[in-house]
């Protein structure tokens, strides 16, 4: 049986995909982003563990409210994709649109089975270039792009997510090379420029952890507004 760490779920979420949605925050994360607003996801061992008909029977309960569909989150849904292709399996057969929220890293050696039950995918494109991946996510952005290419081989919508951080990514050169590089798909439906907000650091205090952006202003419907007509 197989069985998924959850961190949470969300019984009508309005901004992870198109209509009403439920969504499934997974647990585990292998990124370190510096403005991670859920620091409480990215251990494995926290959560709770579900079979998927039990993650299903929750869902199901909320069927009639729900006009968009399902969208799992993290964390990092590519971490457990077995468990997440069994869920989404069940939920075409359901009738559900199905949504996945990744940063492109993690475990693909399952992802093409996941995109095969995938009807979008929304993934965070956090920065432009490799060496700003490495010193600010502690990722790898070769795998991100690679994850895209093949959203693109497999023909899923593809929403681009980034968050716009003063200081850091709050600037028209920076936007436009996000951008451009999301251009590069041509299943690309939608870029959706985030603000920076500081919502989280409550939580990195009472898990005493240090919040590396807490003398970070947010960014400012004045910063952001000029960046999302580029």
């Amino acid at each position: 049986m197989c069985m998924g760490q959850i961190n949470q779920f969300q019984s009508l979420g309005a901004v992870d995909g198109p209509g009403l949605r439920y969504v499934v925050f997974m647990q585990g994360c292998p990124l370190r982003c510096i403005y991670c607003h859920n620091p409480e996801t990215w251990s494995r061992d926290g959560g709770e563990s579900y079979t998927v008909d039990e993650v299903l029977e929750k869902i199901l309960r909320c069927r009639a409210y729900l006009s968009g569909g399902v969208t799992v989150s993290g964390g990092e849904p590519l971490l457990q994709s077995p468990f997440v292709i069994e869920l989404f399996s069940r939920l075409k057969q359901e009738g559900l649109h199905t949504a996945l929220d990744t940063s492109g890293i993690g475990d693909t050696t399952c992802a093409e089975a996941l995109l095969s039950v995938t009807d979008l995918v929304l993934c965070d494109l956090k920065f432009a270039t490799a060496a700003d991946y490495l010193k600010y996510t502690g990722g790898c952005l070769d795998q991100v792009l690679a994850f895209l290419s093949l959203t693109e081989k497999k023909r899923i919508p593809l929403w681009i997510r980034h968050v716009v951080v003063p200081g850091l990514t709050a600037d028209p050169a920076y936007i436009g090379a996000i951008r451009r590089l999301a251009g590069r798909y041509s299943n690309l439906q939608k870029i959706e420029l985030l603000p920076f907000r500081k919502f989280c650091a409550a939580k990195y205090e009472a898990l005493g952890i240090p919040f590396p952006l807490a003398g970070t202003p947010e960014c400012s419907r004045e910063l952001l507004d000029p960046l999302l007509v580029l």
